[in-house]
């Protein structure tokens, strides 16, 4: 099934708009190709709609961002702010007619303040690269998504990014101290601080943080940084059923464990990743577990070693059928690797189309049953992995997208899957964000009151609705 064409409420007057544009900025900023902007209409997920942009701006500095917000809002022509294209809700994808304005160019570390433990950088900055170059310093950058070797700090800005250390260090906004971002009237707006506490006024930058782009447009963020981890010590478990893999989960917090990371894989999911990198990764002839848990501890030396064998033995009273410890980080790598290499794995099986969403951890095994009764029903392969320590679960629907009946039964089951979710007292998303194709999930989830006070936020920050229209609700019914 191919996705919708996404198109502004009005189509703006902005055909002399490019010209214009490249008027204030270097003509190789400002791109109008068809075949060039098409690469930039959306992001990884396949079902969301999306449009052809009238222009592709790449902004260099902020004073490039205020003349593109001006002349825009001039002109009347949405702007849809985008990273690297990493995102998995269709939140940067392009409407006819707007201009997509592509933060990778602000990619920019422009200070490591060590003594204070915080940096700032610019949008286009890699997770991997900032990660890197403050670990150069003994210092860690802890938000980590699945794809952190190629998403920016700004797309995970826009989507309050998670990924596999939340358990222990948190979302993306846990990691924020303050944000630079330009209104839609043009002006710069700095909110936060650079000091550990300050509640003064307001907290916008939370505001800002998650608001994928519908709000205003990132130009900097100053973010925490934490002391290097020590090396892990990691954690596999095998399980024959689900039930006993989410005991397992329970039982580690009861027992007031707070491993790094707790990451949870179902036999779908073994199975596409054995067939996609050859390793085994129980060993050679291993039977297929129903569940596999992977933990890590950064707490170091023996601490570290204590924190992974009480939860080995956890494992172990919820009826792990094998457990195993190791201090050796080249099979910690090669198996959290395995979890990371899921999706890559499943491309190779067909079209995949990932939820997000998160449970009360005591309730993971009961998603992950509701999820196989759903592919049962609609005849698709389901697959789920997801984060343990913090119920947030990315059960995968794989499909023939070439087959019009198994495409649509794809969306029905992603809804299913919502549904089911929020049924278990839990969220729609937990980590990727609204987008373009949760809508209708967060309006029932927040409620009227709820969805109206979403409303009042847009407009009073952008009341002619330039940014990013389309995105997380519509400004009306």
């Amino acid at each position: 099934m191919a996705a919708p064409v996404l198109r502004p409420p009005s189509t703006p007057a902005g055909a002399d708009l490019p010209a214009t544009l490249r008027s204030v900025l270097r003509p190789d900023q400002v791109l109008t190709d068809p075949d060039v902007t098409r690469g930039y209409a959306r992001d990884m997920v396949p079902t969301a709609p999306s449009g052809l942009p009238l222009a592709v701006v790449f902004p260099e500095s902020t004073a490039d961002v205020v003349a593109v917000v001006r002349r825009c809002a001039a002109a009347g022509v949405p702007i849809v702010p985008r990273g690297a294209g990493s995102g998995l809700t269709g939140a940067a994808n392009a409407v006819d007619g707007a201009v997509s304005l592509v933060m990778t160019r602000m990619n920019r570390i422009l200070e490591i303040d060590e003594g204070n433990r915080l940096a700032v950088v610019q949008p286009g900055v890699v997770n991997r690269a900032l990660r890197t170059a403050v670990e150069a310093r003994g210092l860690f950058y802890a938000p980590d998504p699945s794809s952190y070797d190629w998403c920016t700090v700004g797309g995970n800005l826009s989507t309050n990014a998670g990924g596999l250390c939340c358990v222990k260090y948190g979302v993306t906004t846990d990691a924020v101290l303050g944000l630079e971002v330009v209104l839609a009237s043009g002006e710069v707006l700095r909110t936060g601080r650079r000091t550990v506490k300050g509640v003064a006024g307001y907290d916008l930058t939370r505001l800002l943080v998650g608001s994928e782009g519908t709000l205003a447009v990132i130009t900097e963020a100053t973010v925490q940084l934490r002391p290097l981890p020590a090396a892990p010590c990691t954690l596999v478990a095998a399980f024959d059923s689900a039930e006993a893999a989410g005991a397992a989960v329970s039982g580690a917090i009861r027992a007031g464990l707070v491993p790094s990371l707790l990451e949870i894989m179902d036999a779908t999911s073994i199975r596409a990743v054995e067939r996609h990198t050859g390793v085994e990764l129980l060993g050679p002839g291993a039977d297929t577990p129903a569940a596999l848990l992977l933990g890590q501890s950064d707490a170091g030396g023996a601490v570290g070693l204590s924190e992974m064998e009480r939860l080995e033995q956890v494992c172990q009273d919820s009826g792990a059928t094998f457990s195993y410890v190791t201090a050796d980080l080249a099979e910690g790598r090669m198996l959290l690797q395995a979890r990371r290499d899921v999706l890559t794995a499943l491309e190779t099986v067909g079209t995949w189309l990932t939820d997000d969403v998160c449970v009360p951890r005591t309730r993971i095994a009961e998603l992950i049953a509701d999820c196989e009764r759903i592919a049962a029903r609609e005849g698709v392969t389901i697959a789920v992995v997801g984060h343990a320590g913090d119920g947030n679960m990315h059960p995968t629907v794989v499909y023939d997208a070439a087959d019009a009946e198994q495409a649509a039964a794809a969306e029905r089951a992603f809804g299913a899957m919502l549904d089911a979710g929020r049924a278990l007292g839990g969220t729609v998303t937990g980590e990727h964000g609204v987008g373009r194709i949760k809508q209708p999930y967060l309006a029932a989830e927040i409620g009227p009151v709820g969805l109206a006070v979403h409303r009042a936020v847009k407009r009073a920050l952008d009341p002619d609705g330039l940014f990013n229209p389309g995105s997380m609700f519509s400004l009306v019914d």
